[in-house]
């Protein structure tokens, strides 16, 4: 469970970093504009990421993931006016998620939580919103490489770097390690 857990806040927390090293890339209108008519913007896309991790982690252990105040649709709307509003607005369901994971221990690993009513192990509430994390982190990474183009940072190996890359990973010793371990707070 200890393991567990741990690999998945660092998981969380490579994402989040992404999204603000995307964040950190962008003019504040890229951030607000949509790549295509029927697309949402990095300003849409983290206001409803922002509303799910309300839902969802709000008294994680004790209530349905989908709260009765949550309006879905609304996250949809251009809501965010500015970079402070989406800074806060994203910063606002990290707390929430990263909290809720705190809460989380040995006595209470083995419950269910509801998530529309349909019942989840702890692993498969927290692996469901991974993945629904990562895909949308995906995509605000996506637009922002759309907008900037050839000026573009890359967040990963960057292209032609594989090998050198991969020179140094195999020239140490074999290591336990999670794959984010010295790419997360400030470290590259």
């Amino acid at each position: 469970m200890t393991n567990y857990l741990e690999s998945v806040r660092k998981q969380f927390t490579y994402y989040k970093m992404l999204g603000e090293k995307t964040f950190d890339q962008l003019e504040e209108p890229q951030l607000f504009q949509s790549p295509a008519p029927e697309s949402n913007s990095i300003a849409i896309i983290v206001n409803h990421l922002s509303g799910n991790m309300l839902s969802r982690w709000t008294n994680f252990l004790s209530e349905d993931g989908e709260k009765s105040w949550r309006d879905r649709d609304r996250e949809f709307e251009d809501v965010l006016r500015n970079t402070d509003d989406l800074h806060a607005k994203w910063e606002e369901g990290w707390r929430c998620l990263f909290h809720a994971l705190d809460t989380i221990t040995p006595e209470n690993f083995d419950q269910l939580v509801y998530i529309r009513n349909q019942g989840h192990t702890i692993v498969e509430a927290i692996n469901r919103q991974l993945a629904h994390y990562a895909y949308h982190v995906g995509q605000i990474v996506y637009i922002g490489k759309l907008f900037r183009d050839k000026q573009w940072r890359s967040l990963s190996i960057a292209r032609g770097a594989s090998r050198r890359f991969n020179e140094e990973k195999f020239s140490g010793e074999k290591q336990r390690g999670h794959f984010t371990d010295g790419l997360i707070d400030g470290e590259s």
